[in-house]
Formats: C-alpha cells, sequence, structure tokens
C-alpha cells in the first residue's frame, strides 16, 4: 500500500492511497474460496462446487464487498500509522479503478485539534444560592390555594357571570355531524378560564339555570382533530347549575385535597419542593458560570464539519418550530433569516468546542462512564413518564437505548470533577436573579453599555453582539376537548422559545433523542 498526503493544512487532511491489484486480487479469491464451501448450485453438492464456476457466478459481486472492506482496512491503517485522530468519518472518492489493475482513491479528512489544558484550579466561580424561608413557603401555598378552585352553587336567581362556574351538558355538531370528543354531561366550565375555544365561554355569560342556549363558534386552524380544523360548529348547551367561587382557606382541609394528612405536611412538601428547585437552579447557574469560563479560557481550532453537523441539529428544529408555529424569524424572533443563521452557527460552534474541550478534560483525567451511571441517568429519565418501571425496564435490557445517555452523564461527571477543582464562593441572591435566564442579564448589560456610549457620542452604533435574542414565554398547547385557540402572539411566542431552548442548550454538546419505547409510556 502506498499513502502520500496531498494536503496538511490546519485540521485538514489529504491522502492519496494506491492498494496493490496482487492486494485486491488475493482479497477477491479468499472470499469467492469462502463461498465455494456454502454455496448451492444445481448438479453440485453443498461445497462441491469448482471454483472456476464459483468465480465466474459470484466475482461481480463479491468485487464490490472487497473494494468496500479493502478501503475501510487501509484507510484505517494509514490513520493508525499516522496517529491520527478523526474528528468524523473520512471522505473517500475512487479516482482510479478498473478490474484487475490497482486502486487509487482520495481520503479527506479532519482530525481532533490538540488542547492545552493546563492549570485547572485557576478557575473562580460565584454559586448563587437562594434560602427558602417562611415568607417563600406561604407564596408556594398560596399559589396552591389559587389553582385550588373551589365553587358552591348559587342560590339567587341570576346570570353566570366571569368567574363564575357553570355545569352544563354540552353537544357540538360540524355541519350536522356529530364529533367525538365535543359532548359531555355535567361538565363544570368555568367562565373566563379560557380553556374552551374563543368565543364558547363568552356566549355563555348571562345564562341562567334551566336555560337552553345555541352556541356558534368556529374551531381553531390548528386543532388536533383535523376534521373539525378550521370549521364552523353548532355546541347545544343545557344549564344545570351556577356555581360562584369560594375563597379558599389554607388550612388541613385544603392540603387534604393535596393528598396530604394535614397544613403541616403540605408545608414541609411546599418547603422541600423549593429547595429542589433553588439547589437545580443554583448548580445550572454554577454550571453555565464554569462553562462561559471555559469558553472565554480556551481558543482552538474547530473542526468545520463538526460545526455544519451541530449547526444542520440546531437550525433543523428551528425550521420546524418556526413551520409548526406558522410564523417568521421577523415575528418570532425580530431578526432576520440570515442573522439568526450566523448566530446560530456561533452557538453551534460554542458547542462543538466546548464538547471537544470535555471530552480532552475527560479523557486526560481518565473520567470513565459505568453501567450503573447509564442506568442512574436512565431512572432519571423515567420518573418523567406514566410507567416509569416499563421505561426503566425498557433501558436495562436495550444497551443501544441506554447509550443515549453517555454524553450527557460524561459531561456532568466532567463538570463535577472541574467544580471540585475550581475556587467556588456562595453569593446568598434573591429568587429572581437566580432563575433569571443568563442570556437576559447579558443582554441587559449589553444595552446599557450601548446607552452609555451613545451618551458619550462614541462610535457605537457598529458593535456587534452575539446575544441571543430575548426569550418569549411559550404558548399553550390545544387540548384535545375544545380548547383554547392559538393567537398569532402565542405562536410567535412559541416559535421563540424554541429558540430561547436552544441558546439555553448552548453550553451542551448533542446528544441523539431515543423515542420512548411504548406509547403508553410516554407522558408529556
Amino acid at each position: 500500500m502506498q499513502v502520500n498526503e496531498t494536503l496538511s493544512e490546519g485540521l485538514k487532511r489529504e491522502f492519496t492511497i494506491v492498494v496493490p491489484s496482487s492486494d485486491v486480487e488475493a482479497e477477491i479469491e479468499t472470499r469467492l474460496l469462502e463461498l465455494s464451501k456454502t454455496v448451492k448450485m444445481k448438479g453440485f453438492r453443498p461445497g462441491k462446487v469448482p471454483l472456476s464456476i464459483v468465480r465466474r457466478q459470484y466475482r461481480p459481486a463479491v468485487l464490490g464487498e472487497v473494494l468496500e472492506r479493502t478501503i475501510q482496512s487501509s484507510s484505517q491503517k494509514a490513520i493508525d500509522e499516522r496517529e491520527l485522530r478523526p474528528a468524523l468519518q473520512p471522505k473517500i472518492e475512487i479516482t482510479d479503478y478498473s478490474d484487475g489493475e490497482d486502486l487509487e482513491y482520495k481520503m479527506d479528512i479532519e482530525i481532533l485539534p490538540d488542547i492545552e489544558i493546563g492549570n485547572l484550579s485557576e478557575i473562580s466561580l460565584t454559586r448563587m444560592i437562594s434560602e427558602v424561608d417562611d415568607e417563600k413557603v406561604d407564596e408556594g401555598l398560596k399559589r396552591i390555594a389559587e389553582n385550588d378552585k373551589q365553587f358552591k352553587a348559587v342560590e339567587e336567581d341570576r346570570g353566570a357571570e366571569s368567574g363564575d362556574a357553570l355545569v352544563i351538558d354540552f353537544k357540538g355538531t360540524i355541519e350536522g355531524a356529530e364529533l367525538e370528543g365535543t359532548s359531555a354531561d355535567d361538565f363544570e366550565i368555568e367562565i373566563g378560564s379560557a380553556t374552551f375555544i374563543p368565543g364558547f365561554e363568552d356566549q355563555l355569560i348571562g345564562a341562567k339555570v334551566g336555560e337552553h342556549r345555541q352556541i356558534n363558534i368556529e374551531f381553531p386552524a390548528d386543532y388536533p382533530e383535523e376534521s373539525a380544523a378550521g370549521k364552523p360548529a353548532l355546541f347545544e348547551v343545557d344549564v344545570k347549575e351556577l356555581r360562584q367561587r369560594t375563597e379558599t382557606v389554607i388550612d388541613d382541609e385544603m392540603a387534604k385535597r393535596q393528598g396530604l394528612d394535614d397544613l403541616a405536611a403540605l408545608k414541609d412538601m411546599v418547603r422541600d419542593g423549593l429547595k429542589r428547585q433553588f439547589d437545580e437552579a443554583s448548580k445550572a447557574r454554577l454550571k453555565r458560570s464554569l462553562l462561559d469560563d471555559l469558553a472565554d479560557r480556551y481558543e482552538f481550532e474547530v473542526p468545520l464539519g463538526m460545526i455544519d453537523q451541530e449547526f444542520e441539529t440546531i437550525w433543523t428544529q428551528v425550521k420546524r418550530d418556526l413551520e409548526q408555529a406558522k410564523s417568521t424569524f421577523e415575528e418570532a424572533m425580530e431578526q432576520s433569516e440570515e442573522e439568526a443563521s450566523a448566530e446560530y452557527r456561533r452557538i453551534a460552534e460554542r458547542r462543538v468546542r466546548l464538547g471537544l474541550l470535555l471530552s480532552e478534560i475527560g479523557r486526560e483525567n481518565e473520567i470513565s462512564i459505568e453501567r450503573d451511571d447509564l442506568l442512574n441517568a436512565a431512572l432519571e429519565s423515567a420518573r418523567g413518564f406514566s410507567n416509569p418501571q416499563q421505561v426503566l425496564e425498557f433501558y436495562r435490557s436495550n444497551s443501544n437505548a441506554l447509550e443515549r445517555f453517555r454524553a450527557p452523564v460524561f459531561e456532568d461527571k466532567v463538570v463535577a470533577f472541574l467544580t471540585e477543582l475550581a475556587d467556588i464562593k456562595d453569593s446568598v441572591v434573591d429568587v429572581e436573579e437566580l432563575f433569571r435566564d443568563p442570556d437576559e442579564e447579558v443582554k441587559a448589560d449589553a444595552d446599557a453599555t450601548k446607552s452609555a456610549a451613545q451618551a458619550k457620542e462614541a462610535e457605537a452604533s457598529d458593535a456587534e453582539t452575539a446575544v441571543p435574542a430575548a426569550k418569549k414565554k411559550a404558548a399553550k398547547k390545544p387540548a384535545k376537548k375544545p380548547a383554547a385557540k392559538k393567537t398569532k402572539d402565542a405562536k410567535k411566542k412559541s416559535a421563540a422559545k424554541s429558540k430561547a431552548a436552544s441558546d439555553k442548550g448552548a453550553e451542551k454538546k448533542s446528544a441523539k433523542s431515543a423515542k420512548s419505547p411504548t406509547k403508553a409510556a410516554k407522558d408529556e
């Protein structure tokens, strides 16, 4: 085998590799001999077909197989001999070959960069923490009370008002045909809750007990049931009872409605829940600070092929979300498609650079992943499903599916290793600051700096920032029963949330997602 390096530029390498025809022919003959021992042909006993006949019959098919194996083994040998570390699969192009002649092909490859890690103990970080005091517990109880809506029957003869609840029987039809899922008996609906299609609840204002009403509405265009989407419907409604909301008392009875023994147990549950939330937020902010520090501290060339792959993963998801929301880049993100593309490419490069850096730190410090680490991650993931035990069993019996956790688990272990080395100082902050999006903080700082510069008449107009656009709240998805329609603004917000999710994950290296093992187990 002859190997000539034709390009060595940055992380790019190109080679021309020539495999002698004698080597190729030897591989072909070896494979044909193997076939002759098992091939079945009319007129011959198994394993007794003459090699000459096998050669004539099977050589064309064997040739393709041998060429593929020869290229794979010879290219790997060239890589091993030069101790190269490929970033991605090499690109192979056969440049010259005729049956019986030498095989010549070109191999293009990008290699991983050499990264000088240095002294990791020099990293200095601030960990944000918030205390769970009685005031925050009381606020949590009030939120539970707000959602624990209690209604009592109205004795006086009056019509329904916004905030009241009605017990109704209803039946919906489209063009005279009843649609499954659009009828119910003894259904309690809160006026003004926006749980039904826009216009439905409004038309019940003023309704009295015993009254029959016909309600005309139009199903939203994005209604889950395609046969109803965008179509007008008629609902026959009978009002059976009028109820008004009563003030929810925070006491043992409210706690029992939440499935607990008494108010003390509910308080403990709220306190523990808040502590978990605060601890997770503190951990996430510390990790983000660490990765921001690493991103600023290390600068090295990144394989373009890896950036392209990461960008395509992000960009495909962004465009899919915009399409589903029926929105545009300008509406959802307040920037053009070209600006968004450039921004997401910067995010992709950051992800790849941090992924390579964490990988090298883990390799140098012999950080490994055991099966128990993967199982623990699978257990944590399974808790989000309706049947966690079923999901966990799926992962236990399916090693390939379990592998989806390797990349994030490895990242978390490297991050934990680095935080142990770092000099960390705790800073007590309020809850708002703890949960504030770091990207929004950066944007606010950038805006403040820009304003100050403008006040001084400095040349700040040409300054460019790589800060992701401000995040917006997500719109709720439509429910199976007649549900609130998404407005245009809600669609914009939904797409913007998708963008925010990508920004927030900028410090993570992508991991392939796995589908739920069963539909029944999925509980999103």
